[in-house]
């Protein structure tokens, strides 16, 4: 009997300690998470409304037991994604523990209604997992409209988009040199961040006065949409050719448009006909060594609206340059900056001639004191001709040829810098009324006809 009780208190005592046996914590950063995928993607296109649900599944590579301090998705409420953890539904949760080689799902819903006016085309947030002081994010996105969405596109043949859905690009577009893309009237083509144009051979865009091209960030929703800098831009390359933009919106990008190299033929490798740029953090228009001609447009409210550097060919007729400093953007930088020069690793100099008829060039008081201003180095050609134009200077750019008014407001119908909205057609009583030459332009960026026995009026709109 006595061998029989030593025996189970034998066992006893080795269930006991296998027990209290605890595995022991990994809280070093060189703990191993694993997750089944970094990126959760909703690629339906919700047509109604609809709920989706993925899962992603987090590993435990490690052989001791470990915690997430926190699995938090970070939108929070207002996220148009919802997370289930393991069975629970939570915004947030802490100090989950994981036993050597576990794992845990975490359930990803998405909820949308494409039929909202203000619904982003793309709908991202991520998820944050946090331990030992280390972060991870598991990104999340999902289309929100209907559309085409085009990701890292490559147009290599010729090629043209209709009007009849939104396109969006991700990752970017790029269009092969000696093909074209044509965007037909009514395009509206919106760009995800990291999505710029890249154009090799030709870009043309035929919008009309009433129905236009937009090119913008693919956010629609307050605040979001009126942001500068929401996409890259349009970049045409040295081998690019032949591009004109007709009646094209062009908006809140970084560099709205960048044209480099010299023209192919003769014509300007690009023409803007009646195109608005606007709102963009660095530059509207910046152009090295290359060829460009615009008429009726109007480039306004940008970090630098024009800058035309190395040299060049560059026709300017009946447009409007403006910028006012509002809550997106300071206007600390003349709106129009001439150099036929380019600082790489040395000074490079190149012919420049330019003409600018009947434009009106202006900016809000303060920083700015010569909304124009050129520079000249070395011997080449530097023929810089302004005529019947409005220009706020207070030091005539040296070079230049002129005989615009000076310092003289253009009294722009609206302007509010707290909205901020801005009106850049001409109040009754403007002295850029009438002013200028007619110069066979036969209708303003509004499509109205310039034909007046009065005159033709500067900048881009004719007044009524």
């Amino acid at each position: 009997m006595n061998k029989f009780f030593l025996l189970l208190f034998i066992q006893g005592v080795c269930m006991i300690n296998f027990s209290c046996k605890k595995n022991s914590i990994i809280t070093g950063s060189n703990a191993i998470v694993n997750f089944s995928t970094d990126t959760v993607s909703f690629d339906t296109v919700f047509v109604t409304t609809g709920s989706v649900t993925q899962s992603v599944k987090i590993y435990n590579a490690n052989n001791q037991e470990l915690i997430l301090q926190s699995i938090k998705l970070m939108g929070g409420s207002q996220s148009p994604f919802r997370i289930n953890i393991d069975g629970s539904n939570t915004l947030q949760q802490s100090n989950t523990e994981m036993d050597p080689g576990d794992s845990l799902y975490i359930f990803v819903s998405v909820y949308v209604n494409p039929n909202s006016s203000n619904l982003p085309f793309i709908l991202e947030d991520s998820i944050l997992v946090s331990f030992n002081g280390i972060q991870k994010f598991i990104q999340l996105r999902a289309y929100g409209q209907n559309a085409h969405f085009l990701n890292n596109l490559e147009i290599s043949s010729t090629t043209v988009w209709q009007n009849d859905l939104p396109y969006v690009v991700l990752g970017g577009i790029q269009i092969d040199s000696g093909v074209s893309l044509t965007i037909q009237n009514g395009c509206k083509v919106y760009f995800h961040a990291n999505a710029p144009m890249l154009v090799n051979g030709t870009l043309l865009a035929n919008g009309l006065d009433s129905s236009r091209v937009l090119f913008t960030g693919d956010r629609l929703d307050v605040p979001y949409n009126s942001f500068p800098g929401s996409w890259p831009g349009i970049y045409f390359g040295n081998s690019s050719k032949d591009n004109v933009l007709g009646f094209a919106e062009i908006q809140n990008a970084d560099q709205t448009i960048v044209v480099t190299g010299l023209p192919a033929d003769a014509n300007p490798k690009l023409s803007l006909n009646d195109c608005i740029i606007n709102n963009a953090y660095t530059s509207g228009l910046s152009v090295i060594q290359s060829s460009v001609s615009a008429q009726n447009c109007l480039i306004s409210n940008c970090g630098n609206n024009i800058i035309l550097q190395y040299g060049g060919s560059y026709s300017f007729i009946n447009c409007t340059v403006a910028s006012y400093s509002n809550i997106y953007l300071s206007h600390n930088n003349p709106v129009l900056e001439i150099s036929n020069s380019f600082d790489s690793v040395a000074t490079l100099t190149a012919d420049m001639s330019a003409n600018f008829t009947n434009c009106i060039f202006w900016g809000s008081t303060g920083s700015v004191t010569n909304e124009v201003v050129s520079s000249n180095t070395g011997s080449n050609l530097f023929n810089i001709q302004f005529n019947h134009g409005l220009w706020r200077v207070q030091n005539i750019p040296a070079g230049v040829s002129s005989n615009n008014m000076n310092i003289t407001d253009p009294l722009f119908d609206s302007l509010n810098n707290v909205a901020p909205y801005y009106n850049f057609h001409l109040q009754t009583g403007s002295p850029a009324i009438g002013t200028g030459i007619y110069t066979g332009i036969p209708i303003d960026l509004d499509g109205n006809s310039r034909v007046s026995a009065s005159g033709t009026d500067l900048g881009c709109y004719e007044h009524p």
